[in-house]
């Protein structure tokens, strides 16, 4: 990918990581665009909410791709959901090029948040792409304690964000995401 290529279109969940995705990439003046990308979630309302709301505190453009399926999705792992993702985005996004940002981050056991996954992806965008796509996953080593203190840092707004795989207000408290904030005491 060319170096004067700096574009980044954020898959926007709403959640902590994404957005911190969003500062990342405007404090490196990149134009940056979000999606958030509805696929039958169980918590799909709440984060659409989080995500229009982290769009709009960034005044960045925001779209939403809406996939059916008859299939509800539980918490916890959704084997391929990453890369479902991903591949989504690429057939939305014809003419799309730059940077896919994927906002996982170390300590999680999924293969979709792991090096070799984003290898493994970046091998098949250059195939589809010649290069003109590239997954980056800024966060990928750092665990979520490092990710939140760069929020706090930067004045990302974890306040607008939304992390429960349940869609549960209040949230549940016994899901993955949950657990992982409440770890942090985020507000």
């Amino acid at each position: 990918m060319g170096k004067n290529c700096k574009s980044a279109l954020i898959l926007l969940s709403g959640g902590i990581d994404s957005t911190a995705c969003i500062h990342y990439y405007l404090d490196g003046k990149f134009d940056v665009k979000a999606v958030f990308l509805d696929y039958g979630q169980k918590a799909r309302v709440r984060e659409l909410s989080s995500a229009k709301k982290i769009a709009k505190h960034y005044r960045i453009e925001f779209n939403k791709i809406a996939l059916t399926s008859s299939n509800r999705f539980s918490s916890g792992e959704i084997r391929g959901r990453n890369a479902f993702l991903i591949f989504a985005v690429l057939m939305h996004y014809q003419e799309l090029h730059g940077i896919i940002s994927l906002g996982v981050h170390s300590g999680t056991p999924y293969y979709d948040c792991s090096e070799s996954f984003v290898k493994n992806i970046n091998e098949t965008l250059n195939g589809y792409t010649s290069g003109r796509v590239l997954l980056d996953t800024p966060f990928l080593k750092w665990n979520k304690k490092m990710l939140y203190d760069y929020c706090k840092i930067n004045d990302v707004p974890t306040h607008l964000t939304y992390s429960c795989e349940n869609g549960l207000v209040p949230p549940c408290g016994r899901c993955l995401s949950c657990k992982d904030r409440s770890a942090l005491d985020v507000s």
